[in-house]
């Protein structure tokens, strides 16, 4: 499983766990645009039930520019995450650049009430030589 996922960090017992792959079937090179899929498990491992919340991501492309998304849940989920369980799911992200990077936090509300932002790790977005 670890060798699946290449970017990992582990915030109050939630690991966020994300792979990503350039899709050049996704992309157009020569209109300026690249297109990356990226998959992210979030893994439970703390003694109560979690849901998430809100989603917050740092996108920077490859000349610096940084887009901030926020909003609710993960594609149109609010999923809870049982003790010892998991939710995968998987989205994409377009760039007007050959490279860049992501990273950012989820909210989660914890049946206690208590309230979690667990790291998303940052992880690089780069199309291979071939790609442009």
């Amino acid at each position: 499983m670890k060798e699946l996922f290449q970017h990992a960090a582990t915030t109050d017992g939630i690991t966020v766990r994300v792979t990503v792959n350039f899709l050049p079937e996704q992309s157009q090179v020569e209109a300026g645009k690249w297109f990356w899929v990226y998959h992210i498990r979030i893994e439970n491992h703390a003694d109560q039930a979690v849901q998430l919340l809100t989603r917050h991501w740092q996108i920077t492309d490859g000349r610096g520019m940084v887009n901030f998304v926020e909003g609710e849940g993960v594609v149109g989920e609010q999923p809870v995450i049982q003790p010892g369980g998991s939710h995968d799911y998987v989205s994409g992200c377009p760039l007007s650049t050959p490279f860049g990077s992501m990273e950012g936090f989820y909210t989660f509300r914890c049946e206690d009430g208590s309230l979690v932002e667990a790291a998303i790790p940052f992880f690089p977005l780069a199309a291979p030589a071939t790609a442009g």
